[in-house]
């Protein structure tokens, strides 16, 4: 082998290392992405509110935290009394994951016994109107769901649940990079939004479209953050530029509480 092709050789070597150890750290971080499931319960009577939450808590909660998943979130919008949906978030490790679960919750005895009124409920007396379900594959910056750094009392606490829905896939990818590549989750952590998670939805009546949800202590510190995040430098230079233009088509905000019994 003469000197020019040894060189050449060494140069592929060297590039080849480059790539690989660029790539491990982002395979990394893709393989510990968690799965989030949104259950979001439609409900019209608080007859069947009672219901529901009493399953959500009595029997549900119990079987996911004993299959070790102990990071569920339950939350009802401000106005509940106009808009009784509750909304169950779960993270699991991967669909596989999703599908072991949720096949030894329906075998649990215990669940079956807790949670029977719910199970057996007769078709004329329903505990909801209707249920959806999302999933979301969590963003590489963010892949694990985080329970939120917040003193308040529970009845002060805003959870803000955003949905950026895009015009085609195109444009939602754009926006998944302007949240990852671009930065955008750094300027949250940095101003201390306490964000739970963000994700791109692969499965739901939305779409294509990305959802995250973010905390505060109150309406006043939400505000006091949004204002911050307004006034940020990074986040101007960064809506400023042009690839990220017109990439959400709607904007849906919904402001939460948790509920006693949620993990978060």
């Amino acid at each position: 082998m003469n000197k020019q092709r040894l060189n050449r050789l060494k140069i592929c070597l060297v590039a080849l290392a480059f790539i690989f150890g660029f790539l491990n750290p982002l395979k990394a971080q893709l393989n510990k992405a968690e799965l989030i499931q949104i259950i979001i319960y439609h409900c019209s009577t608080d007859s069947q509110v009672l219901k529901t939450e009493r399953y959500l808590e009595q029997a549900f909660l119990l079987a996911l935290h004993q299959s070790k998943i102990n990071r569920v979130g339950v939350f009802k919008p401000l106005d509940f009394e106009k808009d009784k949906r509750i909304m169950v978030i779960i993270p699991y490790q991967s669909f596989k994951h999703f599908t072991k679960i949720s096949a030894l919750i329906k075998q649990d005895k215990q669940h079956l016994q807790n949670g029977k009124a719910y199970l057996n409920a007769a078709y004329n007396a329903s505990p909801y109107d209707r249920m959806e379900t999302i999933f979301l594959n969590s963003f590489f910056k963010e892949p694990v769901l985080k329970k939120p750094n917040l003193s308040g009392s529970i009845k002060d606490k805003i959870y803000e649940l955003r949905s950026y829905e895009s015009a085609t896939e195109l444009l939602h990818q754009k926006k998944v990079k302007m949240f990852n590549e671009g930065g955008e989750t750094e300027i949250f952590s940095r101003l201390n939004f306490n964000p739970v998670f963000y994700g791109s939805v692969i499965s739901g009546s939305k779409m294509p479209n990305l959802m995250y949800l973010t905390s505060f202590e109150n309406m006043d510190d939400r505000k006091a953050h949004w204002a911050a995040f307004s006034a940020d430098n990074a986040w101007k230079k960064l809506s400023a530029l042009p690839e990220y233009k017109n990439t959400v088509s709607k904007n849906e905000t919904t402001f939460l509480r948790s509920t006693s019994y949620s993990d978060l």
